[in-house]
């Protein structure tokens, strides 16, 4: 095995464990050792420090740095219309609610990662209302600085349009030309429909002032232990509509949260009625 650059201990493992609990509420596996050294080490490099415990020291003490350790144990695994049977159920779901209450309707993608989730929300309500300004705000959300920045920009590599339809990605997307070639932005009247904002959803406050129609929550709750799954699904409750949709990973279950939420289809859920 080829000798590491930095020594990592298992003291080091189990501190950098506790900190991002602590900060983010994020739980690593301790079969993420590997994956922590690598990629905290960048951050040993760019500090210009010698070891994990002397970045850990300055960390505990330098505010600035919290941001790039956060963003650095961050995983942004994303594609466009991923979990593609959500989008209909949403689809339908805007619909009836604009047809009944004849209102504008508020959409929340908390953990955003790059962007594809809140855009693909976009041109799925453009399509269903056939209007370049559907009655829709989207915010965007992310604990992560360096891919909220990425998601507002909109722009990608052209090979992740490549499984949606040729005509879909004419209308919402601008291929690029020249030094751009090989890259597709966003076109603006979708990124209008967007608002982006860093967020911490393990914060003490959250300035959110009125409730959703939909949360997508999506591949998420994976990194929380239950405990605080459950203290983040409990403050999801109150910030969507009676009939609201949650949106959630295929490999995540809310049966420890049935008093909050119950399942209405595949990995879709709505609300328990407040008593």
């Amino acid at each position: 095995m080829r000798e590491r650059e930095f020594a990592f201990s298992d003291a080091d493992f189990q501190r950098i464990r506790r900190l991002i609990y602590e900060h983010a509420g994020i739980s690593l596996h301790t079969g993420k050792r590997d994956m922590v050294y690598s990629r905290v080490a960048r951050r040993l490099r760019v500090t210009g420090l010698d070891s994990f415990a002397e970045y850990l020291d300055r960390l505990e003490v330098q505010s600035e740095e919290w941001q790039h350790f956060v963003n650095a144990l961050t995983t942004n695994l994303t594609s466009f219309f991923r979990e593609a049977h959500h989008f209909p159920i949403l689809q339908e779901h805007a619909l009836e609610t604009h047809r009944r209450e004849r209102r504008g309707l508020r959409i929340w993608s908390a953990g955003c990662s790059t962007g594809e989730e809140p855009y693909s929300i976009a041109i799925t309500l453009m399509e269903a209302f056939g209007d370049r300004q559907p009655p829709v705000r989207i915010l965007a959300t992310d604990l992560d600085t360096q891919v909220v920045r990425h998601a507002e920009e909109g722009i990608y590599p052209a090979e992740r349009v490549a499984r949606m339809p040729e005509a879909q990605v004419k209308r919402y997307f601008l291929r690029g030309k020249g030094g751009m070639k090989g890259l597709v932005r966003v076109k603006p009247q979708v990124r209008e429909l967007v608002t982006f904002k860093p967020f911490n959803l393990l914060g003490s406050e959250w300035p959110l002032k009125e409730p959703f129609d939909a949360i997508f929550c999506r591949n998420v709750l994976i990194y929380f232990d239950k405990p605080t799954q459950y203290r983040l699904l409990a403050r999801f409750h109150p910030q969507l509509r009676p009939d609201g949709l949650l949106f959630v990973g295929h490999s995540e279950s809310l049966a420890h949260a049935a008093d909050l939420f119950r399942l209405r289809g595949k990995t879709v859920c709505v609300p328990v009625p407040r008593s």
